[in-house]
């Protein structure tokens, strides 16, 4: 076969149903064209040298919050769409999922995000609405229809006046329930944020009665919303969905309680997807970073992290996704009261999954490859697109070193947060290029300015 764009010679690619093998990648027109034998006679426009690298599929990452400044609702600028998919290239992620936050109706905000985020971002990208108003409601259908946007966040914690804090109104399980419905009879999903508030009330007090200072950081914050919130939270959920007949994708899983919780929905046969994110299973409340830390959920204890470990390695884990908050470091003075919750986190996706899954404890590439782009691609609407190596699909692709040592400095980040909880952090495997529909936005660890606004926007469709 000849006449590719870009032939990607020499390296040893995570292939669908094979694994790691050694081959050759044809692209032409943003696309692979074919996947060869080492060495297979082929013309190209380009060739480039993979030899001694891993080449992942391109991470899909289905939880961040794309905002500017300290407001993390949309995008205003390009340039917030440029910092953020700067560390997504960084990160070997090819493709990020924003929530998109709002009062007003989205078909009204819609094409002005998609346009702002196309002008500054380097990667491609999706948008789930936040529905909050009986407006966003109503209008699900052509969220799904006209947008390709059928995914759909709730916060389940906004009543009585916490959601004042986002600008959104309070809402309850009967909006939960029509939310599902309406996911259900038009090819939606529904993306609860799991905590009961009315059990955190309790806990918050309690904490602060204890420890009204907040001297206890981490694990004081953790005492303010323990995971029997976040649980009950998640069983609740999977029981109404169910009862709508809707599919439902728990986000940023942080404890052992709320994923067994995920786990028995399934079980009584609930559709139920489950999402954990990197801080999860590297930090817990005795990390040393102190307010830097909180997150919500909370960091918890070292035996949920491992708790999650296992069920990353078992397949009881869907997804690893970030849930990157761009805020930056000063977000976090006051204490850990007053801090504002939520870290970043895209350019250290692949390789705390690398370091700590893969090295340390054994992870198949095959399954990092699971968690982080066909997973993603299956269940967000971009399968047969994006989210393996295969013929026809998006040539997105992850090029690592992986056995590269390195340590991650403040001067390596990116975003615009300038910060990550994982400086001084000692990796390894590290991601050296990184392509978007074919093209370099990462080549050498350098990358290529000339690539903001390459990314465009994915309109989604779920599978039945």
């Amino acid at each position: 076969m000849s006449g590719f764009d870009l032939l990607i010679r020499g390296g040893e690619a995570i292939l669908p149903g094979a694994g790691r093998r050694a081959c050759d990648i044809g692209v032409r027109d943003g696309r692979i064209a074919a996947v060869l034998e080492p060495g297979a006679p082929a013309e190209a426009a380009e060739s480039f040298d993979a030899a001694g690298l891993v080449i992942l599929p391109g991470a899909i990452d289905a939880h961040i919050h794309l905002g500017h400044g300290k407001d993390i609702s949309r995008p205003r600028v390009p340039d917030d769409a440029a910092a953020e998919s700067a560390a997504a290239a960084k990160g070997g992620v090819t493709t990020f999922i924003c929530y998109l936050m709002a009062s007003e109706p989205f078909e009204g905000i819609l094409p002005e995000v998609i346009a702002v985020t196309e002008a500054g971002s380097r990667v491609d990208f999706g948008y789930h609405p936040i529905v909050s108003t009986e407006e966003q409601l109503e209008g699900v259908p052509a969220y799904v229809a006209e947008w390709g946007a059928p995914t759909f966040k709730i916060f389940m914690n906004n009543r009585g006046g916490e959601g004042a804090r986002l600008g959104l109104p309070d809402i309850d399980d009967g909006f939960l329930l029509r939310l599902c419905e309406a996911a259900a009879r038009h090819g939606g999903m529904v993306c609860p944020h799991p905590e009961t508030i009315e059990l955190a009330w309790v806990m918050r007090d309690r904490a602060k009665g204890a420890d009204p200072e907040g001297r206890g950081g981490l694990a004081t914050w953790n005492a303010s919303r323990p995971p029997f919130v976040e649980a009950d939270a998640v069983q609740r959920a999977a029981y109404v969905a169910r009862t709508a007949g809707a599919p439902l994708y728990v986000v940023h899983t942080s404890s052992a309680e709320a994923l067994q919780a995920g786990l028995r929905g399934r079980a009584a046969g609930s559709v139920v997807h489950l999402e954990t994110c990197p801080h999860y299973l590297t930090h817990d409340v005795g990390w040393e970073g102190g307010d830097r830390g909180k997150i919500n959920p909370p960091l918890r204890e070292a035996s949920d992290r491992e708790a999650l470990w296992q069920a990353v390695l078992s397949g009881a884990i869907d997804t690893v996704a970030t849930d990157h908050v761009h805020r930056d470091v000063s977000s976090k003075a006051g204490g850990i009261w007053a801090a504002s919750p939520g870290c970043p986190g895209l350019e250290t996706l692949l390789p705390v999954l690398l370091s700590e899954g893969h090295h340390k404890r054994g992870l198949p590439l095959a399954r990092i490859a699971e968690l982080v782009a066909t997973n993603p691609a299956r269940l967000m609407g971009l399968a047969g697109r994006k989210g393996s190596i295969a013929p026809g699909l998006d040539a997105d692709l992850a090029f690592i070193d992986l056995d590269a040592d390195w340590t991650l400095t403040r001067s390596d980040v990116v975003s615009s947060a300038g910060y990550s909880i994982y400086e001084g952090w000692e990796f390894r495997g590290r991601v050296v290029h990184t392509t978007v529909r074919g093209r370099f936005v990462l080549r050498g660890g350098r990358l290529d300015e000339a690539a903001v606004g390459h990314g465009r926007y994915q309109k989604r469709r779920l599978s039945a």
